[in-house]
């Protein structure tokens, strides 16, 4: 493998994903929990990408609240390799944080930036795709892996693509990026044929971000500054405590890549991409029984349509119900209509209200 063409993968597994409670808590983040299949989600990425680079290349950004479970996820992963952020400030400064420390050893380090949280049934083109992005990140590009929508989804933000141009590889260059749409709008972007769906999945060369930063985000800029020269080295986690919680929270998206400089430019990505949102989600990714229904663990269902059980603890049992959700943790149940599941994380904040905190 040519050194030019190297790419780092940044694993960004900082997310609490709410809407997965009872499965999810704090300390065992979506990301953790075995959604889409056998593996954990975060195993799953790191399998996805698997001769892109060496597995001790590698940079994982995520909580300290969580590095003992990483750890023990992915055994193979240095220790210096995951980068624990002393506070959650969204991606803008953990992508920054990620380029200063390749930028330390490769001047020419191109980065592949994956949410740890998704599901992709089409590994080998997904990893073609990624491989196409980074050939133009090469040239000073910001590009994105925009996913080609399968229906007027309301619950992501899009990107507009511009006209076919000048980029290789089917790229295109990206007009907007457009916030979640309602059901009316939606259904126009799907219609107009010029909308993708943003997955955060993001190729540069980490000199093109850290330029783009200093231009349009001087306070991340500044914490970065103070990281850079020691990035890698004993000194770094002194310096990471001190400087990356005075970094704003701002998301990649809204901090760089809507005023860049550097051209913006999108592949469209049909690869069975799914960011598992809800466990409504689910049903896409898994094997259903004849009846439509997604069944796990001990479950028994009586003349059931279309339902989720999840029993992971002990026996369920479920008769007469259709489009029902019903998931049992052990130390708590969730019961909820699959038309409003994204409601779930209210329970969240309702148990966090009653100082609950044991099953958080």
């Amino acid at each position: 493998m040519h050194h030019a063409q190297k790419i780092i993968p940044v694993i960004l597994a900082g997310g609490s994903g709410t809407r997965f409670w009872p499965l999810s808590r704090r300390r065992r983040p979506k990301q953790l929990l075995p959604l889409a299949g056998e593996q954990p989600l975060l195993r799953e990425t790191l399998e996805r990408i698997a001769g892109l680079a060496a597995p001790n290349e590698v940079l994982v950004v995520a909580g300290q609240i969580h590095a003992a479970a990483i750890r023990r996820l992915l055994p193979g992963l240095p220790r210096a390799n995951l980068m624990l952020e002393p506070a959650a400030r969204n991606t803008a400064p953990a992508i920054g944080w990620a380029a200063v420390r390749l930028l330390r050893r490769d001047k020419d380090a191109v980065m592949a930036v994956l949410p740890s949280d998704h599901h992709v049934r089409n590994a080998a083109r997904f990893r073609k795709l990624l491989g196409d992005a980074a050939a133009i990140a090469r040239e000073g590009a910001l590009v994105t892996l925009g996913i080609t929508p399968t229906g007027p989804e309301t619950g992501f933000g899009y990107l507009r693509m511009g006209p076919s141009n000048h980029w290789p590889k089917g790229a295109r260059t990206v007009d907007a990026f457009v916030e979640k749409p309602s059901l009316a709008n939606a259904e126009r972007y799907l219609r107009s044929g010029r909308y993708l769906w943003n997955a955060g999945i993001f190729v540069f060369r980490a000199s093109t971000v850290l330029a783009e930063i200093r231009h349009q985000l001087p306070e991340l800029a500044h914490a970065l500054d103070r990281i850079a020269p020691v990035a890698g080295t004993a000194r770094e986690a002194a310096a990471v405590k001190r400087w990356f919680p005075t970094a704003p929270s701002i998301s990649i998206d809204y901090g760089v890549m809507e005023k860049a400089a550097a051209p913006v430019v999108v592949i469209p990505a049909d690869v069975g991409w799914s960011d598992l949102g809800s466990f409504d989600a689910l049903t896409l990714v898994r094997r259903l029984d004849r009846s439509g229904n997604l069944v796990e663990g001990e479950a028994v269902l009586v003349d059931c349509q279309d339902c989720i059980v999840l029993a992971r603890e002990r026996p369920v049992a479920v008769v007469g119900a259709k489009r029902m959700v019903v998931v049992d943790a052990g130390d708590a149940v969730l019961v909820v209509p699959r038309e409003r599941v994204q409601e779930v994380r209210k329970v969240v904040t309702e148990l966090e209200r009653r100082g609950l905190r044991g099953v958080l």
